[in-house]
């Protein structure tokens, strides 16, 4: 199933008697899955000694919800402000999608606009972690969808919540797209609001208002994901050459007639920008989330493009890194940067942050080891030093 139709499914819009028995089944596999995740949550809850620490402040940077709810906008807003401060940093995380091949879309996509923060990716996070500590210096950690990853600690806990689909239409997956309930954000420090723009100043206020009953000591941000720039691929960029490269403004889409795809969690949303942008969209294409695209994928990607007569092919930044082609055919293809802009709570989230970069420039554990290094070799007072 595609992820909009899923979404169209559980979200109650797809209509008649096949969908509606196709939510009672789902509705039956929710609570499997509520136990679960019940049953996961207490233990971390009692046992504190399953909880590791790693030596550095680690960010971690989630959800509550299935799908993209703008985090690597995030992922990278925070990574630059620490080293913004003189950190070194490190991203760890899961790595869906990833294989012996190569990283996934998303380690991608940040390696190519944080060139100076390495991504270590691993379904055992802790390793990752310690990897990036030991072997990279790393000064702080932060954690990629790191939410419902509760086995590695965290000093500051930052959920996105989706402006447009905020409760996850009330359900626990299958059943809708809540990863766990939202009582869990009892755990978080830091709730953002993304998407902000795409909802009036009321609904804003009542999601708000709803959340901060639930966590009520939580800092309250909201976030909009401004497309900003439209990227080509470079095909002939060396392994450490820049591989993708500004062509124009995003606004320059207002008017074009353009093919769009994606393989990302909440293709909607990049239609939505799309939208916003005024281009003249003639075919959408859909493929699963992470999704490597193969040659026949590009071939009816490029046959499609020869029937519609687009004036480009629009894809995202993490479809951009995978396809790596600077056109399809005859036709351009481009990929829409996003940047995400805080209009909320901005003073306070950059506070907690400064906060921890000084704590773990103060913490380097390397800074230590140097120090005695060079005590090592340095001449006593009575004599010189030996070799």
């Amino acid at each position: 199933m595609r992820a909009s139709d899923f979404y169209e499914l559980v979200s109650g819009r797809r209509r008649g008697l096949a969908a509606a028995a196709a939510r009672v089944g789902l509705a039956l596999l929710e609570g499997p899955y509520r136990l679960g995740v019940w049953w996961r949550n207490r233990r971390y809850d009692r046992q504190p000694a399953a909880v590791r620490r790693v030596g550095v402040p680690v960010i971690s940077v989630g959800n509550l919800t299935l799908g993209g709810t703008g985090k690597t906008p995030m992922v990278r807003w925070v990574a630059r402000r620490l080293r913004a401060n003189g950190v070194r940093v490190a991203i760890v995380s899961r790595g869906y999608g990833a294989s012996a091949q190569g990283p996934n879309d998303e380690a991608l996509e940040l390696e190519q606009s944080l060139p100076d923060v390495p991504h270590l990716q691993n379904v055992d996070r802790v390793t990752a972690a310690e990897a990036a500590i030991n072997e990279l210096a790393t000064q702080a950690v932060v954690l990629d969808d790191g939410f419902q990853h509760r086995r590695l600690a965290r000093d500051l806990d930052i959920v996105l919540i989706d402006a447009t689909a905020p409760y996850g239409f009330g359900h626990l997956f299958p059943r809708g797209t809540l990863r766990e309930p939202l009582g869990s954000l009892k755990r978080a420090d830091v709730v953002c609001l993304t998407r902000a723009n795409l909802v009036d100043a009321a609904a804003r206020l009542r999601i708000r208002e709803r959340l901060q009953r639930l966590a009520p000591h939580t800092i309250w941000c909201e976030a909009e994901a401004r497309p900003t720039r439209l990227l080509e691929a470079i095909e002939d960029a060396g392994p450490y050459d820049d591989a993708v490269r500004d062509v124009a403004e995003a606004r320059s889409l207002a008017g074009c007639r353009v093919v769009a795809f994606s393989a990302i969690g909440n293709p909607a949303a990049f239609y939505e920008t799309l939208q916003s942008l005024d281009a003249q969209v003639l075919e959408r294409v859909e493929f699963p989330d992470h999704h490597r695209f193969t040659a026949d994928d590009i071939a009816r990607l490029a046959a499609l493009a020869e029937r519609l007569q687009p004036e480009a092919l629009v894809c995202t930044h993490k479809d951009l890194v995978k396809v790596g082609v600077a056109t399809l055919g005859p036709t351009p293809l481009r990929a829409v940067a996003i940047d995400v802009v805080l209009t909320v709570g901005e003073a306070d989230l950059t506070r907690r942050l400064e906060a921890i970069a000084q704590q773990a420039l103060a913490d380097d554990p390397w800074q230590e080891q140097l120090a005695y290094a060079v005590s090592e070799d340095k001449p006593s007072e009575t004599g010189t030093a030996e070799g």
